[in-house]
């Protein structure tokens, strides 16, 4: 398997890795993070396992050195829940040209591919720089792996993050904020309307409200890459009884935020729905919390690591990747609160992660690859 980005995903896709944040019995990433560690030593590669927090783990791998520029190679190796899969999980069969399994797309794939190709460069000796393996835990839920990467001083010129591209350069992302909203109305029997207020009705006056603050205002926050701005219900919580004026509701809502948006400026915009409402109707009550923050993240488009990244996949590919924005959050906006470009680039297609079905082209792995030790062989030179 020396050096082989197809046989080490088939690997690394038979290893449960299921994060416990999201699948009550996920082992975690410890079983994962000590294969790959053993296939990494084999190849040459200087390792660490991680394990601030039991069962997860990342892997830190460390290859070449010299004075040239420094590179991180960033990819996940936790997976998520397989409840409804409709083909075994961890078979990691190859059919009809593609890998078959939970984590083969998202991103057991990219993760095999940037292994195989900074061997690879080592081998034929074009690294002039470091290169560091970063695979981590956790990136599906709250990101402990990169966090403690980068909190034990771990940097480079650049980093590329192997999520799923479909090859192409994606230079930006969205983040997002999670919010509470916590309704409070007055409990009565359910033919009281003259003094039972419905908790979970105005529940619903807040979404239509923001449903118009979508379409009136987060339409104009647009980024070139991203489309616009969004929220949605995740989801809401309420009542006792069919015959009964409910006293309580909670709503949860995503706010899916783009680069220059702040998340003081979302929650107030979630309370200014808010205020809009109470406005209207005097016996609206809602508290706004906010929960989880991820930042977005945007590196220029003529950012060195972007003009690498190109002039390898013209090199390797024949045709210059396309630049474009992902939907989804990733850790490089970690690594670019850090002070350092990062780039998602990688195989595969995000729109077959956490499905029923996930599979990874097999000719993307080795095409990333390529695509990879040819980036590694200018970068660190």
């Amino acid at each position: 398997m020396k050096y082989d980005p197809v046989e080490l995903t088939r690997e690394l896709v038979r290893i449960d890795s299921r994060n416990p944040s999201l699948a009550a019995d996920g082992p975690g990433e410890i079983a994962c993070a000590r294969a790959l560690r053993d296939v990494l030593d084999s190849w040459g590669f200087r390792t660490d396992i991680l394990e601030n927090t039991p069962r997860r783990a990342s892997v830190v791998a460390r290859i070449g050195g010299g004075s040239g520029r420094s590179l991180i190679l960033n990819g996940h190796i936790d997976t998520v829940q397989v409840d409804g899969m409709t083909h075994a999980p961890y078979a990691a069969e190859i059919k009809d040209g593609k890998i078959w399994g939970r984590g083969s797309c998202d991103m057991k794939g990219g993760v095999a591919a940037m292994c195989a190709a900074a061997a690879r460069a080592h081998a034929a000796g074009t690294l002039g720089g470091e290169v560091v393996i970063a695979a981590v835990s956790d990136e599906e839920w709250s990101s402990i792996g990169t966090r403690d990467v980068l909190a034990r001083g771990i940097r480079a010129d650049a980093v590329i993050v192997t999520e799923p591209t479909r090859m192409a350069v994606a230079t930006a992302h969205r983040g997002f904020v999670w919010f509470t909203i916590n309704f409070r109305g007055r409990a009565a029997h359910g033919s009281r309307y003259d003094i039972g207020i419905d908790a979970i009705r105005h529940a619903g006056f807040l979404l239509a409200e923001l449903d118009a603050h979508e379409a009136r205002d987060l339409t104009r926050i647009t980024h070139p890459l991203l489309g616009h701005a969004s929220f949605h219900a995740g989801l809401i919580q309420g009542g006792e009884a069919m015959t009964a004026y409910p006293e309580k509701c909670m709503l949860r809502i995503e706010r899916r935020s783009l680069p220059g948006e702040s998340p003081d400026d979302i929650h107030a915009q979630i309370q200014a729905a808010c205020d809009a409402v109470k406005a209207r109707v005097p016996s609206f009550n809602a508290t706004v919390e906010r929960e989880v923050y991820r930042a977005p993240s945007d590196v220029p488009t003529d950012a060195p690591i972007v003009n690498a990244l190109l002039d390898a996949t013209e090199k390797a590919d024949g045709a210059r990747a396309k630049i474009e924005g992902v939907s989804y959050w990733a850790d490089a906006a970690l690594f670019n609160a850090a002070g350092m470009h990062a780039v998602c680039f990688g195989p595969g297609d995000i729109a077959l992660a956490h499905g029923a079905v996930e599979w990874i082209p097999v000719d993307e792995i080795t095409r990333a690859t390529a695509v990879l030790e040819q980036v590694l062989a200018q970068w660190t030179n």
